[in-house]
């Protein structure tokens, strides 16, 4: 909590906000405090009153907008500020590209005292609107209410959306999304409607009742659609009427499916998954591979800059054919299979079970003969006898969440020795402080961000090490 700002010292005229932070928030500072702006763009001069003050740093609110900055653009979308996603979309394209180009340059420097000298120009995504291919939205029978909105009646305050930032019961009705292309935003439209006008109860997140949860809408390249219903306590005429309804509206969606959740948590992963109608998958294609998509299949969420992403890493591990290539977190296998032809064998590494299946799918379905697929905590499966066993790597291409690499895992890697590293991550922070201590035995060659996620701070980033002499 906040230490509570005296009325005399709430406003501060004339504030240039000089950077922007993860949160989408700019940056500004007088004297020695550090102050966060919501909506402020590197360049902007603002007044700003402050609404919390903690020990090196104070949260603000932009009051008025004195100079915009050459950076400052106008939100396409209506719901931008409400919404919790995109939030740089107020910020012009090329200068996104420039910050996300600096906070890596800045992590690797500062945390894993990388030479950044060398460090490639970032590479923009193809599309910066409608880019996503899955997006999961959350009903709710308390809707968000907007500053436009009038009084609004019980029956009417039912939503079908994304939540509000900081409110976890309360989501904002969406009637338009530019993240994902149609049919995302006519069949999440036809499924609200149809719900209000039958009666179908909307989730209430604190009672924790209703009939319907969560809806998940996956797109691929390929322009098959997969639609899952996710719902908490209905009855089955309720299930039978609302599924019924959509295969008679969408006839052409590759794979129906629906969930009965009765679960505090929205995940789905213990959860069983029931076809209504069609398959229950879709398939992604990539240079002339199908990866076979579940409902609980990880597939990267940019179709189209998943693939500039992948040839990066393959273009980084430059494979002769002669290789031995452990993919760690390998998830479904794609980046394994993708670059199977370029290397003698590929093992592949994953925490998650089902994902593991999912590989094996994956180079079942493409003739794929020389990948191995294993699953298994990393730091448990990766081990001096799983080496012995499997040989020491040539190359190791490694993508972790968000919190990088266990420290084990990070070690197992010393001593592997392999020729090459690829170091995948999402996250430049841990994969800064992995990288500090891997060149001990590595030299960082090459280094190149990926623009995954337009209009917000997320960037991925590729780092190439190579053993030292």
């Amino acid at each position: 909590m906040g230490r509570k700002i005296p009325q005399d010292k709430r406003f501060i005229a004339d504030l240039r906000i000089l950077d922007i932070a993860e949160e989408g928030k700019g940056v500004a500072k007088q004297d020695d405090l550090v102050m966060f702006i919501e909506h402020a763009v590197p360049g902007d001069l603002v007044d700003v009153e402050l609404l919390r003050k903690k020990k090196s740093f104070a949260e603000g609110r932009l009051v008025a907008i004195k100079e915009p900055s050459e950076h400052r653009v106008e939100p396409f979308c209506p719901h931008f500020g409400t919404c919790g996603g995109c939030k740089w979309q107020h910020m012009e394209y090329k200068a996104q590209l420039l910050f996300k180009q600096q906070y890596v340059e800045n992590a690797l420097r500062r945390i894993g005292k990388v030479d950044t000298s060398s460090m490639e120009k970032i590479l923009p995504s193809q599309k910066t609107d409608y880019y996503r291919n899955k997006l999961e939205f959350t009903f709710s029978n308390k809707r968000w209410l907007t500053s436009v909105d009038q009084e609004v009646a019980p029956e009417q305050m039912n939503a079908l959306g994304f939540h509000v930032p900081g409110r976890f019961d309360k989501i904002l009705d969406i009637d338009h999304c530019f993240l994902q292309q149609d049919p995302s935003n006519v069949i999440r439209n036809a499924v609200r409607d149809f719900a209000i006008a039958h009666k179908i109860s909307f989730y209430d997140l604190r009672a924790h009742e209703g009939a319907l949860r969560n809806l998940i809408i996956r797109t691929s390249s390929t322009g098959e659609v997969m639609l899952i219903v996710v719902f908490a306590y209905p009855s089955q005429e309720q299930i039978d009427a609302l599924m019924g309804f959509i295969h008679e509206k969408f006839p052409s969606l590759v794979s129906l499916l629906y969930i009965v959740n009765e679960k505090r948590n929205d995940t789905i992963f213990d959860q069983e998954i029931i076809t209504f109608k069609g398959r229950n998958y879709i398939y992604e294609e990539m240079e002339g591979l199908k990866f076979k998509v579940g409902p609980k299949s990880f597939y990267q969420t940019n179709s189209a800059q998943a693939y500039e992403l992948y040839k990066i890493i393959r273009e980084f591990a430059e494979l002769s054919g002669d290789e031995l290539v452990y993919d760690l977190y390998t998830g479904a296998g794609t980046i394994a299979n993708f670059v199977a032809g370029s290397a003698r064998e590929v093992v592949g590494v994953e925490y998650v079970p089902t994902a593991i299946e999912d590989a094996k799918v994956n180079s079942q379905i493409n003739g794929i003969g020389n990948t191995k697929f294993y699953a298994g905590d990393m730091k448990d499966v990766l081990t001096a006898d799983f080496v012995a066993q499997h040989g020491r790597p040539d190359v190791v291409i490694t993508d972790p969440p968000r919190a990088g690499m266990h420290a084990d895992v990070v070690n197992r890697i010393l001593e592997m020795e392999a020729v090459k590293v690829v170091y995948v991550s999402c996250n430049a922070a841990t994969q800064a402080r992995d990288l500090e201590i891997l060149q001990q035995k590595y030299d960082v060659l090459r280094i190149k961000p990926v623009d995954m996620f337009p209009h917000t701070q997320h960037v991925e980033n590729v780092a190439l090490l190579k053993l030292k002499a």
